[in-house]
């Protein structure tokens, strides 16, 4: 047997923390946290969540002509929003993230999205991924094509919370794994003393299987002591009981600890809102800003470093269904929270919801690209220049630059 089919068979590479072999092995370079510490965090809420039902337009008339059932009453109201600007307000079950608000941390893009008007949850998707919508070919996402345009002087980390590799991160680059929820701690063969010794001696040569193995070994170490240390000091036994939270835990102990992880990516599903949209909201929307509010307490220093972006396929229809939910639509909702995000503020172009002004005369329109709203975060947050940027969103060009981080 190979000894790269061995490492395979032994289970190192697809259920493990870390994916070891294959175009996407071990761990990722990067940029030296000491020299350049800028962080991005990407998070997809996957089944496009209802953006106009997180920040609610509570004094434009028209959203609660079209949604008698499922609208968010207004400020000062029984489970009404929680006003932001005098004109939008925040689904009240986010209540965790309020305080990031008002530290102008947290700010939202209103009617945005990709300008291809797909419908399908799987193409949708597909598109955010790879950042080139109307494009099935693309073989690599856009996070991994950011990856390799980031100085390769140390090796750091581009994190996955997943037991496969997502299509943003498919690609060239390598990065790494970590398993999501309270597993992500459980043991591999290779933790077992016997194992690892045998591997140490079978790998200690100078190929490129034998040096990926040494820096494989040398990343899980760093990882492991890293989420034991969060444990030990966090749990007392406890345990949380949302998925999510304890993620945004883990992730955020390895940003702020010696892991060396810039990029991360993280997914969230159940957002596909056809019935009892209500419901489905008042379950999932809790734990999301708790998860979130759990990333930014965890980061400590860290955070003030960190652009946290939130985004979903599409949108939902502005008018409710019979079944108190919404289809699928076109113009959404990005969330971005950081201590670099000059926040406070909705931007984007809000152009109503009266249906003259609606894509189609049932959804919200895209009025700012979703590459606009994220080239704008690596041009100012990671000092890509715009040659950089076009091999990250090839056969796109910055149009605006939305000034949406702290000088």
């Amino acid at each position: 047997m190979k000894r790269r089919k061995f490492l395979q068979t032994v289970g190192l590479a697809t259920g493990g923390m870390i994916l070891p072999v294959g175009s996407n092995n071990w761990v990722a370079r990067g940029v030296d946290r000491a020299n350049n510490p800028q962080r991005l965090v990407v998070i997809l809420l996957r089944g496009a969540i209802d953006g106009l039902n997180v920040v609610i337009p509570h004094q434009d008339a028209d959203y609660y002509s079209r949604r008698p059932s499922i609208a968010i009453n207004p400020p000062g109201e029984t489970k009404g929003a929680i006003d932001l600007d005098g004109f939008f307000g925040l689904h009240p079950a986010l209540s965790d993230l309020i305080p990031f608000w008002q530290q102008k941390n947290l700010a939202f893009i209103t009617n945005c999205g990709s300008p291809e008007a797909n419908r399908s949850h799987f193409d949708a998707q597909d598109y955010l991924e790879t950042g080139t919508p109307g494009i099935k070919q693309t073989p690599d996402g856009w996070l991994n094509r950011l990856l390799a345009q980031l100085p390769q002087d140390n090796p750091t980390q581009a994190l996955n919370v997943g037991n496969t590799t997502p299509k943003i991160l498919k690609g060239t680059m390598p990065i790494a794994h970590l398993r999501p929820g309270k597993n992500s701690l459980s043991p591999l063969p290779l933790d077992r003393p016997r194992v690892s010794n045998a591997f140490d001696r079978l790998y200690s040569g100078n190929s490129k299987i034998d040096k990926a193995y040494q820096e494989g070994r040398q990343a899980r170490s760093i990882i492991l002591e890293q989420l034991n240390q969060e444990m030990m000091s966090a749990s007392r036994g406890a345990i949380s009981p949302h998925k999510f939270v304890d993620d945004a835990a883990e992730v955020a102990q390895l940003i702020a600890g010696d892991a060396k992880t810039q990029l991360a990516f993280m997914d969230i599903g159940g957002w596909d809102t056809h019935i009892n949209e209500p419901g489905v909201l008042n379950r999932s929307l809790p734990p999301l800003g708790e998860g979130l509010a759990t990333l930014v307490n965890n980061l400590g220093a860290a955070y003030k470093d960190t652009v946290i972006l939130v985004m979903s396929e599409f949108g939902r229809t502005v008018q409710e269904n019979g079944n108190k939910g919404t289809d699928h639509g076109h113009g959404n909702l990005m969330w971005l929270l950081g201590g670099a995000v000059k926040g406070g503020k909705i931007y984007g172009d809000w152009t109503g919801l009266s249906e003259s002004n609606l894509y189609e005369g049932r959804d919200l329109p895209v009025t700012t690209d979703f590459r606009e709203a994220i080239a704008s975060i690596l041009t100012q947050h990671l000092n890509l220049s715009l040659q950089q940027l076009a091999s990250v969103f090839p056969n796109y060009q910055l149009v605006d630059n939305l000034n949406l981080l702290k000088g």
